[in-house]
């Protein structure tokens, strides 16, 4: 599957989910910087950008006890078919 977005646009959606959430358990950016110790400018600049650094990123996920999506990030999946498994087994 492929998608067409840039890593900007990827980044951007990221930033809008992650700030919908925020705002869905209101939680402000002065509690979210005390709480996780991420500058009030940088999470100001993630939501509005989408830019952030990843270590960042999971301390903020983690603040607003998100962390379990970040751990789910490149898991092992199961595989979608058995050719997949075929596949696997080749190797």
């Amino acid at each position: 599957m492929y998608l067409l977005k840039t890593p900007y646009e990827m980044a951007l959606d990221v930033a809008k989910r992650f700030r919908d959430v925020r705002t869905a358990k209101k939680i402000t950016i002065k509690t979210l910087s005390e709480n996780s110790g991420v500058p009030y400018s940088s999470i100001r600049r993630f939501e509005k950008t989408g830019e952030i650094s990843f270590v960042s990123f999971v301390k903020l996920a983690s603040a607003i006890y998100e962390d379990e999506e970040i751990s789910r990030l490149f898991a092992d999946r199961s595989p979608a078919s058995i050719e997949e498994v075929l596949r696997e087994n080749r190797r």
